[in-house]
């Protein structure tokens, strides 16, 4: 079932798409139903019908999404000795005023609250 794509007219490509589409659910209609059917007769093997073993399926389950937890706030470790407002809880990236002074040889505990 080779055809020209390219020597056929607009109207045959169009009724040509509308018959693969339906060709397409045709098959996936077939497929399920064999699907299922062999799913019957694999339940059957056990003495069981499709119908029972679906009751026993877990559900997934669904978290309920309420309102997040307030993050708390660490409390800081290291002070500024030159702004006293410049603080650092020693978590996370070291901030420029605290790696200065540890370059310039001021030792980190020396530093702390």
């Amino acid at each position: 079932m080779n055809k020209d794509l390219k020597s056929m007219s607009r109207k045959e490509l169009e009724k040509l798409a509308v018959d693969v589409k339906k060709a397409l659910q045709n098959a996936q209609s077939r497929d399920r139903r064999d699907a299922r059917k062999a799913a019957e007769r694999a339940a059957a093997e056990f003495g069981f019908t499709l119908n029972e073993l679906g009751d026993e399926m877990p559900k997934k389950e669904v978290k309920a999404k309420g309102p997040k937890k307030p993050v708390k706030k660490s409390k800081p470790k290291y002070a500024d000795p030159s702004n006293a407002s410049n603080t650092w809880t020693g978590k996370g990236r070291q901030p420029n005023w605290f790696r200065a002074a540890v370059e310039k040889g001021i030792d980190p505990s020396t530093l702390e609250i």
